[in-house]
């Protein structure tokens, strides 16, 4: 069977069922090879002869595997691993790294780049078959989490929009808390779980009425309990994702407060989850310096002024209060 280099015409005709592999390799016998071993079993296959025409095809191609060849001109099959998971839109296509040198060092430059499994030439046909198997059967996965991921995200965003006073407050959110992270220099993956929690830590709100939800008086201590119970709701709502497990505490908690006067489960001090303590901090700043119907903006100055005064009252963490103060002055050089 004879394979076109590069995207077939025909690719939107063929069964969305059949599991779509691309083969990069400048080597045309090694693509042939490997073409028609795969294309044996079942398998639609593309091919690519370098890097570049790769990432070029991965423009409009959403193949469930890439097998590529490490050794190449111009770009090799490092730095296009590397530029494939760094990708948003491509970074769950599992990509196998195929060379012939299986030492210990390619092997490292292959982790670093992101590289989901290692092929040494020559390849046992049975080993590249199940570990083909394996990876596409992954990937379908992968991708049903993140869609399950993404529909959270939309929920959370219809959320917001039932109470339009609050502008585009998860935006912002999102936006500072990367900020914010990377200015304490905290792990990447708990930045990740703060910019999450931009969207996230609110979703519970579905379950609270809109006559209580959007009341613009004081709650009686009735409809306080349900509107509380909004953090309680949304991690209902999280937990059964595993992406979203590192989020639950956020979301639970960043009603908490420090001296042990905070919802839901009166935690105190440092058995605050930090992440759910640098939450807090930005969704107060947020709240405080953006108009509602209730209140005007505050200045920076006095949305700082309100925060020492709550940390002096001993409702949130002084030294992260101290520390977000200084990110602000890092910002904004004419506050004192």
């Amino acid at each position: 069977m004879s394979r076109t280099i590069g995207v077939p015409e025909t690719a939107t005709l063929e069964p969305t069922d059949v599991s779509h592999l691309l083969i990069v390799d400048d080597q045309p016998n090694s693509r042939m090879l490997l073409g028609d071993l795969l294309e044996g079993i079942g398998y639609r296959v593309s091919e690519a002869e370098s890097g570049n025409q790769a990432l070029q095809m991965l423009e409009t191609l959403q193949p469930d595997l890439i097998l590529l060849d490490v050794m190449m001109p111009g770009l090799d099959g490092f730095e296009v691993c590397r530029r494939i998971k760094a990708n948003e839109e491509t970074r769950l296509i599992p990509v196998v790294l195929i060379t012939a040198a299986s030492d210990r060092k390619n092997r490292v430059r292959g982790i670093e780049a992101g590289a989901d499994d290692f092929l040494s030439k020559p390849f046992d046909e049975s080993e590249l078959l199940a570990r083909v198997r394996s990876l596409v059967h992954q990937k379908h996965l992968n991708e049903d989490l993140d869609h399950a991921a993404q529909v959270l995200f939309v929920i959370a965003r219809s959320v917001e929009s039932r109470d339009p006073t609050t502008g585009d407050h998860c935006e912002r959110l999102v936006k500072m808390a990367k900020s914010f992270g990377e200015f304490l220099q905290l792990p990447r993956p708990m930045i990740k779980v703060l910019a999450w929690g931009g969207y996230l830590h609110d979703i519970g709100k579905i379950g609270v009425p809109d006559a209580i939800l959007g009341k613009p008086d004081k709650h009686t201590p009735e409809e306080w309990e349900v509107m509380k119970s909004h953090v309680l709701i949304g991690e209902e709502i999280c937990r059964p994702l595993r992406t979203m497990k590192e989020v639950l505490p956020l979301i639970r908690h960043h009603h908490e407060r420090w001296d042990g006067g905070g919802y839901p489960d009166g935690l105190k001090g440092e058995e605050i989850p930090l992440v759910a303590r640098v939450f807090q901090v930005l969704d107060i700043y947020d709240a405080l310096t953006s108009e509602r119907p209730y209140k005007r903006a505050f200045t920076v100055q006095e949305a700082m002024d309100i925060l020492r005064e709550e940390t002096a009252k001993g409702w949130r963490d002084p030294q992260l209060v101290e520390s977000f103060f200084a990110f602000l002055r890092s910002r904004l050089p004419q506050l004192d």
